[in-house]
């Protein structure tokens, strides 16, 4: 645990992106397989069980201290984070009969952390986490509360963990980012075999890591030659790469999960499909000729059985954007236009009307490409992607071989009535605001954000917020409508669990309108406007 805990440190201690990945080889270079295996589980965030609850880890250390609930309450105003205000005041709240141990972190992991699911009293749960404060130092102690809280996160993105993990063992980062694509399980073989130079069987199951579109430089895309690009719809729904092998289908998120029970319909189309090949596509609700909003997609996340209701209520259609595997074979570094005249033979012999290709937009100049992105909307789509016709399938965003090219937001004007404090560096700013809209004389909430402003404006809008409290509602704030807000959004949907009855999809802060007073602020009529126009 301590050479962990001294790598976390390391990391967190430094903005310099060439420091970490040097931390970060040095304890893969030096660390035994047996605990580099779970410091690689818990630095790509491969955990997300919680053990412990926040609260009964603040009920443990209120328990064994002499501090009042009001003052603790006061310092997690401040940092944000109960496990580290624990980590910090037991500074100063020595336990008796402390000892100063150096448990290995697999122990930790294996052994001594799943010790709290066989307790059965509360005060031997008590007692439990006690000991294992006493038996570490008070960074140790905030890692071990972040991980039994199943919040524990480090200042280093996968890439670059990834990035260090390959220079401490000569293995490529792309290789390394295809093996830890899926089931990863923090043993010692599953590490070996990570780092092996021999090839290694991917299990059936096992996806491609996902290229990602980045941003697109308008000005310096004028200039490229259009007949050397493809353009295609930026459709609104779950990207995912669908696996056919050894004679199943599986379905992965860009988010690393395994999807294939939300989705049968899919599995159903894909099972008359050759084995070895893999496709990276986009799954969208879709009715007649267009999709459905991104609400009917969440109605199958996360569940474990999709009823036929569900099915009939929300048809899903699996858009084919590319081919990443064919017949057993790797084609990542074949040229784009090689790899779609491989899927489109594939699709050729194997029809399904629950299978369809992504279609290639003609355009012969950038001021077509801005027409259709100006329509992206009648289509149902969110915008373009514009793409190499001789680029290959990359690892993560690269730029200059895939662009995406968004619609602009859908907006409105709204006014501030909530505001909440933020959590971690932000605890002590209030950064979480509500924003309502005017029915009749009301103000009614429609939409919650927190980005979009900038540190000025943030410490601004905090200090006139303290000023100008109305009432409290524990750690929400209503203050006197004063202030309007231009609030952008990708989508917009009916809402009965909404006050306002609509929902909107990814709300954020475009500008601060100091020049609009809140009689001019948006009417929830305008925004059922824009829902009738997005539906059609």
């Amino acid at each position: 645990m301590k050479r962990f805990t001294e790598l976390f440190q390391a990391i967190d201690a430094t903005t310099s992106t060439n420091a970490k990945v040097d931390a970060i080889r040095q304890y893969f270079a030096e660390e035994d397989a047996a605990n580099a295996v779970w410091a690689l589980y818990l630095l790509l965030n491969k955990t997300r069980r919680r053990l412990i609850t926040s609260r009964v880890l603040r009920d443990v250390y209120l328990s064994i201290s002499n501090i009042p609930e009001w003052l603790f309450k006061d310092c997690y105003s401040h940092v944000g984070d109960s496990a580290e205000v624990i980590a910090l005041l037991l500074r100063d709240t020595p336990l008796e009969g402390q000892l100063a141990s150096d448990i290995p972190l697999q122990e930790w992991m294996e052994q001594i952390i799943p010790l709290v699911k066989a307790v059965e009293t509360e005060e031997e749960r008590h007692e439990l986490i006690v000991s294992w404060w006493r038996s570490l130092n008070d960074y140790e102690v905030f890692v071990l509360n972040k991980v039994l809280t199943g919040a524990f996160r480090v200042g280093a993105s996968a890439k670059l963990v990834i990035k260090g993990l390959a220079a401490a063992s000569g293995i490529p980062e792309a290789v390394l980012a295809h093996r830890l694509m899926g089931e990863f399980e923090p043993t010692v073989e599953f590490y070996e075999n990570l780092l092996s130079e021999e090839a290694i069987e991917a299990a059936p199951s096992q996806p491609y890591p996902f290229f990602l579109a980045s941003q697109i430089d308008e000005e310096k895309f004028r200039e490229e030659d259009h007949r050397q690009w493809l353009a295609e719809w930026k459709w609104d729904g779950i990207r995912a790469q669908v696996i056919k092998r050894a004679d199943e289908v599986f379905i992965w998120s860009r988010g690393e999960d395994l999807v294939t029970e939300q989705f049968p319909e899919v599995v159903e189309a894909f099972q008359s499909f050759p084995n070895g090949h893999v496709l990276d596509g986009e799954i969208l609700c879709w009715q007649g000729d267009r999709p459905l909003t991104f609400n009917h997609l969440q109605k199958r996340l996360g569940r474990k059985r999709v009823t036929k209701k569900v099915m009939a209520e929300s048809p899903v259609r699996f858009i084919a954007y590319d081919l990443i595997e064919h017949t057993s074979h790797d084609i990542r570094e074949k040229p784009l236009r090689d790899r779609k005249a491989l899927l489109l033979e594939l699709l050729d012999k194997n029809p399904d009307d629950r299978i369809d290709r992504s279609v290639a937009l003609e355009f012969s100049s950038f001021e077509d490409l801005e027409a259709m992105r100006a329509r992206s909307r009648e289509a149902g789509a969110e915008g373009l992607v514009i793409k190499a016709w001789d680029s290959p399938y990359l690892v993560g965003r690269k730029r200059g071989y895939w662009w995406k090219y968004k619609v602009d937001p859908m907006t409105l004007d709204a006014v501030l009535i909530y505001a909440q404090a933020g959590s971690g560096k932000r605890a002590n700013l209030f950064t979480d605001y509500t924003f309502a809209l005017w029915k009749g004389d009301d103000l009614v909430p429609f939409a919650k954000a927190y980005s979009g402003l900038d540190n000025e404006e943030i410490e601004k809008l905090d200090r006139w917020i303290r000023r100008h409290t109305i009432e409290r509602f524990g750690p929400v704030r209503s203050v006197k409508p004063t202030h309007v807000f231009e609030i952008g959004f990708e989508g917009i949907s009916e809402s009965k669990r909404h006050k306002s009855g609509i929902s909107v999809r990814f709300p954020r802060i475009l500008r601060w309108r100091t020049d609009k007073p809140i009689e001019e602020a948006d009417t929830l009529a305008s925004a059922q406007e824009l829902l009738k126009a997005y539906q059609q």
